[in-house]
């Protein structure tokens, strides 16, 4: 049996919701033939492209081969031929079109900061709980082959007792001046909601609670390194958001966690997030798909004289984790688990209050760093 479902999917003209929910995701899941299930069933998508321009969403349409859009939101919410609506809007918009949604009686899933406070987000829990939809939230990066591979380090005790984790995230977005900037004028914003810690903590809380240990307090610093950009029109504008943020993080476990997070720096890692893992028995660094390891056994043992030319290769002793199971693009992954729990009730964790746990770090990140202090994370 074949499950239709239909999905409004607004907002999805911008970078990531064409790239990663669309073309990478809804679009690939239709190639392949749709979702199996354990029963045998499978399930459909059939999306809508919503959005408010339509010149771009016919180019969408025409680049993706989804031939329904409309700019018409409020006649798609009406329509019961769509059950899912799917947001990936900027944050300041998608609180009152969830809300919308589901008034209209639709299962939510949306992109992340699912909203601009933490009682926003709440309220939109507890709403989706009331009125019984089931919800979620993009939590993508727990999929990234490197970080799954790190997980599975971890539930075969490879580590030991698991000491420190470092991340670095981030590469340098060109201010526009000469080379176009690769990311949004608004992300540059605060009026617009942007900046790096609303955008990254939210990415660091789900990270860390699901592999590491929940969060228990945070000391961030932001900057603003870059004061003006260029925008989408060639017009040089102020830089009113963080656009690097220095986090460190305790954990449950006694964990201590520091991510470095920047689109001001340039990139001399493996890859543009790499996470390191130090461990009473090994060490784990790992990029968004692959992942090297140190075990005990492996470990140098240096000596500190900058007399002379350093005598150990520190690369040599890393071997890299092989591939051991399939790993599908981490967006897709999330998409086909939602749409198994619409389908087929089977369990999604990764609701709007794990979601709210995201926006309750980045907003107590910015209250250190208006403190100059140690901020703790209380339960929601």
């Amino acid at each position: 049996m074949e499950h239709k479902v239909g999905i409004i999917m607004n907002g999805v003209t911008g970078r990531m919701g064409t790239n990663q929910h669309l073309m990478r995701s809804i679009v690939e899941i239709i190639k392949q033939g749709g979702v199996k299930l354990a029963n045998g069933d499978t399930i459909m998508p059939d999306p809508v492209l919503v959005g408010r321009n339509e010149a771009k969403l016919q180019a969408l349409s025409k680049k993706s081969g989804v031939e329904k859009y409309t700019t018409d939101l409020d006649a798609v919410m009406q329509d019961s031929q769509y059950s899912i609506y799917f947001d990936a809007q900027t944050t300041g918009r998608r609180a009152d079109a969830v809300k919308q949604a589901v008034k209209a009686g639709k299962h939510v899933y949306c992109e992340k900061p699912v909203a601009v406070d933490t009682a926003t987000a709440l309220e939109l829990y507890d709403i989706c709980n009331k009125a019984g939809v089931k919800n979620g939230v993009v939590q993508d990066k727990l999929w990234l082959p490197g970080l799954r591979k790190l997980k599975r380090l971890i539930e075969n005790d490879f580590f030991g007792e698991i000491l420190s984790v470092r991340g670095e995230f981030g590469y340098w977005v060109f201010e526009g001046h000469t080379v176009p900037a690769q990311r949004p004028s608004w992300n540059y914003r605060k009026e617009d909601d942007g900046g790096i810690i609303v955008d990254m903590l939210c990415h660091w809380r789900y990270v860390l609670d699901n592999i590491f240990g929940k969060v228990k307090a945070v000391s961030c610093t932001g900057a603003t390194h870059i004061k003006e950009r260029v925008d989408e029109q060639g017009k040089p504008y102020t830089c009113t958001a963080d656009d690097a943020a220095y986090a460190t993080f305790e954990l449950e476990g006694d964990i201590i966690a520091h991510f470095n997070s920047s689109w001001t720096v340039r990139v001399r890692r493996d890859d543009l997030l790499t996470v390191q893992v130090d461990g009473t028995k090994g060490s784990a660094v790992a990029g968004l798909r692959e992942c090297y390891i140190q075990h005990y056994g492996n470990t140098p043992k240096p000596v500190w004289n900058p007399d002379i030319v350093q005598p150990i290769d520190f690369y040599e002793g890393w071997s890299k984790v092989p591939e051991q199971e399939p790993m599908d693009n981490a967006f897709k992954v999330q998409w086909e688990l939602f749409l198994k729990h619409v389908v087929a009730d089977e369990p999604f964790p990764w609701d709007m209050k794990a979601g709210a746990r995201g926006v309750q770090l980045a907003e107590k990140g910015l209250e250190s760093w208006a403190k100059r202090a140690w901020v703790d994370i209380p339960e929601l």
